[in-house]
């Protein structure tokens, strides 16, 4: 079953250090991107982290410091990437969770600029979820009929995941083909930033979805207890997170100004 594009599509699959959003970098990342007419293009970058590969990282994905001292790190490769995902959408395995969210605090950590409203987005994990729940490699299984030989090499990930989606399109007769409904059918709905502290409640407010303000509005806390904003920007959270929050404080001030 062919997957309805009107734009490229980039499924990609990124390794890691550890799945620290705010503090750990990213080693690997493979995209391949589909264009309408069904071409594909695919490009994996090894990454220097710039900080030591814990071992227990390395056991899964097997990438050692070693394998990376001498390769360009993200700040030099964050231009690549970002012209190659370039009006497209994005899909990946655990990506709304993980793969976007790392990826765009290394875009931001390298001084660009990234945006998720650009993009419609597929988490193929989701979409397998609640179909039927299992790992990328069952899941590989499952609808490709065949094992995944090298799981947790980000090439092999990011192959298997686009042939799974195809797999589901083809399984799931109420799956809609294209990437607006599956960018609606497999987001985790109302989050805001991406690793999920800011969420939208039922009137479209922006809340806290974590710590002594959970379920509270944003802009409240703000007028509340300022200091809040302060110790989220300077703190260990994602640098998504805090561009979320700043945009919201400019809001406020400049509805504040029109009043």
């Amino acid at each position: 079953m062919k997957l309805k594009l009107y734009r490229p599509i980039c499924f990609f699959d990124i390794e890691a250090t550890g799945i620290n959003i705010g503090k750990d970098r990213i080693i690997e990342i493979s995209i391949l991107k589909i264009f309408p007419n069904e071409d594909k293009e695919s490009k994996t970058w090894l990454i220097c982290p710039g900080i030591p590969i814990p071992p227990q990282a390395t056991a899964i994905h097997g990438i050692k410091d070693e394998d990376v001292e001498d390769k360009l790190k993200f700040k030099d490769v964050a231009f690549s990437i970002l012209k190659m995902i370039e009006n497209t959408d994005l899909a990946g395995y655990n990506s709304n969770r993980f793969d976007i969210p790392i990826l765009a605090e290394e875009i931001l950590r390298a001084g660009l600029s990234f945006d998720i409203k650009k993009f419609k987005t597929i988490d193929v994990q989701v979409i397998f979820h609640k179909m039927e729940p299992r790992t990328l490699s069952a899941a590989y299984k499952y609808f490709c009929k065949k094992k995944l030989v090298n799981a947790h090499s980000s090439r092999e990930d990011v192959f298997a995941t686009y042939e799974i989606l195809l797999s589901q399109l083809e399984k799931y007769d109420n799956l809609k083909k294209d990437v607006k409904s599956l960018n609606q059918f497999s987001n985790h709905k109302n989050i805001v930033d991406l690793a999920g502290f800011i969420k939208i409640d039922e009137n479209s407010n922006e809340i806290f979805n974590f710590g002594k303000y959970k379920g509270q509005k944003v802009i409240d806390i703000f007028d509340k207890d300022p200091n809040y904003y302060g110790w989220i920007q300077n703190s260990h959270f994602p640098l998504y997170t805090k561009k979320i929050l700043m945009e919201i404080k400019l809001r406020k001030f400049n509805d504040n100004k029109k009043n």
